[in-house]
């Protein structure tokens, strides 16, 4: 599997495209909203820049592209209408692997652009949006460009499905019944990754500049625990029932692994600190019910639809990794099936994905900010 050719959430504005589905995602970003702020305050005031160059790395398509671009400018602008500062002209780059919809993000440019000038006023400066197609472990930009990265549910994903995963079989992660050199081998490519990422950043972002990064992780050190890897094995089952029935090769099963690693708190410090080009801010857990429809729902309505809204939500997240292996035939068996099992989980046990959020300074050089 070539990862940077296949992996991208499902396009469109369709029932299932990620446009509709990623309600849970942009709670996370919601919830991340005080940290991100006080990051910009803190860059905005320390430097005062008369252009801003933020990059949202992992953008993806749909309502959540725009939402923490547009938090970050908001915060800006409220601090230059404080100081009595026009805002200053905002450089925005919008980044995903080539696969992504960036063209429903260009049509939805003018309409974004449009509300944020009625939500902030005539003082704010022009803004300037760019589609950045590529892997982000690997150079996007030009060097000491950029002065805050953000970034969301993105980092968890890999550049590549882990090699020496022969021996997973029936698994398509890492899973209970894993052997070791699985889990190594998962670890060890996130430690790759994140490496490189972070490598590439410091070249990228201005000295004194910001990051603030969330990723789907796990607050257990076990990383095959099950509050980060059961809801792959739950798909796991739909497909071996498959298997088992005839609907799939089971040797297609055996060959297909998710390219994804979730974190602890202490495995992302670590690499932070090993990297060493970036501070440690800020660095916390937070969680969020793998339904995003649960607060809004009576307990009895949220028992029926959490299966079905879960389901809807990894189907706009991983069909693109099923179809690429498996074929589109069995997309709906796949996720009708899911549905049930994922419904039958969540009535016996709380659900939650725990995510690690995790704001930096890249260290001070002779060069600082402008």
């Amino acid at each position: 599997m070539e990862v940077d050719q296949v992996l991208h959430m499902n396009g469109g504005m369709g029932d299932t495209s990620y446009a509709r589905n990623s309600l849970l995602q942009r709670k996370v970003i919601s919830m991340t909203k005080p940290i991100y702020e006080e990051a910009i305050t803190n860059l905005y005031c320390n430097t005062l820049p008369t252009s801003l160059a933020i990059a949202d790395l992992g953008c993806s398509s749909g309502p959540n592209t725009l939402f923490a671009v547009s938090e970050l400018i908001k915060v800006v602008q409220t601090l230059c209408q404080r100081l009595g500062h026009q805002g200053p002209e905002y450089q925005v780059f919008l980044n995903d692997l080539p696969g992504n919809d960036f063209n429903s993000i260009f049509k939805s440019l003018s309409g974004f652009q449009e509300e944020l000038n009625k939500q902030v006023g005539p003082r704010i400066g022009p803004c300037f949006f760019t589609g950045v197609p590529g892997s982000f472990y690997g150079r996007l930009f030009p060097s000491n460009s950029l002065h805050f990265v953000h970034s969301s549910y993105s980092l968890m994903w890999l550049s590549q499905v882990p090699e020496g995963l022969e021996e997973n079989k029936w698994n398509i992660y890492m899973a209970s019944a894993s052997p070791p050199s699985v889990i190594k081998a998962y670890h060890d490519q996130f430690q790759k990754d994140f490496s490189l990422f972070l490598k590439c950043r410091s070249e990228e972002v201005r000295a004194g500049g910001r990051m603030v990064l969330t990723i789907l992780g796990r607050k257990s050190e076990d990383p095959c625990s099950k509050e980060c890897c059961y809801i792959w094995e739950l798909l796991a089952m739909a497909l071996k029932e498959m298997v088992l029935e005839g609907l799939i090769d089971e040797e297609k099963l055996d060959s297909f692994n998710i390219p994804q690693y979730t974190p602890s708190p202490m495995e992302v410090k670590t690499q932070v600190e090993k990297e060493g080009s970036f501070d440690i801010d800020h660095l916390e857990v937070s969680e969020v019910n793998w339904d995003a429809y649960a607060d809004e729902l009576n307990l009895k309505d949220a028992f029926k639809d959490g299966g079905y809204n879960v389901a809807k939500c990894m189907r706009a997240v991983a069909e693109p990794l099923l179809v690429n292996h498996f074929g589109e035939a069995i997309i709906d068996e796949v996720f009708s099936r899911y549905k049930i099992i994922v419904t039958d989980h969540m009535e016996k046990e709380r659900t939650q994905f725990v995510n690690v959020i995790v704001s930096l300074t890249k260290g001070r050089t002779a060069v600082d900010l402008d």
